[in-house]
């Protein structure tokens, strides 16, 4: 009784606080399931089951210049495990810490791999938890996976949401500008589905902005298209890159290339590709 009161308590919490919630049988099977799922979180990182794939960022010829890094679970019985599935639980657990400093390590091995095979291609974005990014050996963390790949700084550029970025401003401006001294750059994603303000984005030392899928996706919506509008005009006024991601047809890439964004990245180009794939693609763009 007590267990199933506790749970439901949990249940309570989850829900914002100052409520009820009273205990049914689905309620421990949601919590046998989570509890699956961070032990196989850990034995995943354990046996090496993650791997990355790299989704190509081009320009207004089609041409790769970048790509985005994303984090992908092999299971061994379930085959292909969705981040939107584990990255949550990863997040409540701490285990995005392990997860995302080989993501980092990861990225920038792959890197230096490209450059040895004549793939070289600018930079290769990472996301970045909020969790990831809060903790206080993170500038040291990128400073380490770049000297381990022998790699130059400006060839990696840190993703961050615009929520984490305002969570604590001072701490966030103290790093962004480590990371700014280092050559790193830094790139808000999802732009304009959150916090959005002129305040924190004329005080940061950002290089990048990314406009958000759902804008693009309804180009054609007269208020999505102002926002975009608005994001690209906003950006180029602060010296900052823009980039559309979840592009998907001809049609979004024209009304975005007239809008005066000029690097793209979406299904339209390409999906997200395993390495060696990715490789293979770019030789053939090249």
């Amino acid at each position: 009784m007590i267990q199933q009161a506790d749970t439901a308590m949990y249940r309570a919490k989850a829900q914002g606080r100052n409520g009820i919630c009273f205990y049914d049988p689905t309620m421990q099977a949601a919590a046998d399931k989570r509890l699956t799922l961070e032990n196989e979180i850990r034995a995943a990182i354990a046996q090496s089951q993650f791997m990355l794939y790299y989704q190509p960022q081009v320009d207004a010829q089609g041409n790769v210049i970048s790509a985005e890094a994303l984090i992908r679970w092999v299971h061994p019985v379930r085959n292909m495990i969705s981040p939107a599935e584990f990255i949550p639980v990863a997040e409540e657990t701490q285990l995005i810490l392990p997860i995302g400093a080989w993501v980092l390590h990861e990225a920038c091995r792959q890197i230096k791999a490209w450059d040895k095979e004549g793939r070289r291609i600018h930079h290769v974005a990472v996301n970045v938890s909020s969790k990831q990014f809060r903790q206080g050996g993170f500038v040291q963390q990128v400073q380490q996976s770049l000297l381990d790949a022998g790699l130059s700084a400006e060839r990696l550029v840190i993703e961050l949401t615009e929520g984490s970025v305002i969570e604590d401003i001072d701490d966030t401006v103290a790093k962004m500008q480590a990371l700014q001294a280092m050559g790193v750059r830094i790139s808000i994603d999802d732009f304009g589905v959150g916090y959005s303000s002129l305040s924190y984005l004329k005080s940061l030392p950002l290089s990048q902005l990314k406009i958000d899928q759902s804008f693009v996706r309804h180009y054609d919506d007269s208020n999505a298209a102002v926002i975009v509008e608005t994001i690209i005009a906003m950006a180029s006024s602060l010296g900052l890159d823009v980039i559309a991601e979840g592009v998907e047809a001809q049609a979004q890439v024209d009304f975005l290339k007239a809008k005066g964004c000029l690097s793209y990245q979406g299904y339209f180009f390409s999906r997200p590709l395993p390495a060696s794939e990715f490789s293979f693609h770019l030789h053939q763009r090249q």
